[in-house]
């Protein structure tokens, strides 16, 4: 190797999974890499951590933002959120009980307001609240 071409360090190659990480790596590449002249690597080391910030910048922004809540509902109902985790531990697919209701609303969703009404209709009306001690 000459003076004039640039010298990359040894290390182990990185694998990105998505579109975000890929531009890290390109980057983290860029910046890794040493240049003939220190102007060059300025620059060039400038322009890596730009794209690294930018980057992080579209990341923090694509994050869903969850909400905790809690609710009543009669234990028969919620023995079918165990029940269609069973179905689904029988088909080789392990959910979460949250994932289950997400589905459901899912399924609720995609009704017209007509289907909606008279499945809201069938339900029983309960006392919302923490149930009593005895």
């Amino acid at each position: 190797m000459n003076a004039e071409t640039p010298k990359v360090a040894a290390a182990k190659p990185e694998v990105a999974s998505t579109k975000a990480e890929a531009k890290v790596v390109t980057a983290k590449k860029i910046a890794t890499a040493k240049p003939a002249s220190k102007a060059v690597s300025k620059s060039v080391i400038k322009a890596a951590d730009k794209k690294v910030a930018d980057v992080k910048k579209v990341r923090k922004e694509a994050k869903i933002k969850v909400v905790r809540d809690s609710f009543t509902m009669p234990q028969s109902e919620y023995q079918k959120i165990a029940d269609i985790k069973e179905a689904c531990l029988k088909t080789g697919m392990h959910v979460k009980k949250s994932e289950v209701l997400r589905a459901g609303l899912q399924a609720l969703t995609a009704l017209s307001a007509a289907q909606l009404k008279s499945a809201l209709a069938r339900l029983d009306k309960i006392q919302t609240g923490r149930p009593k001690k005895h």
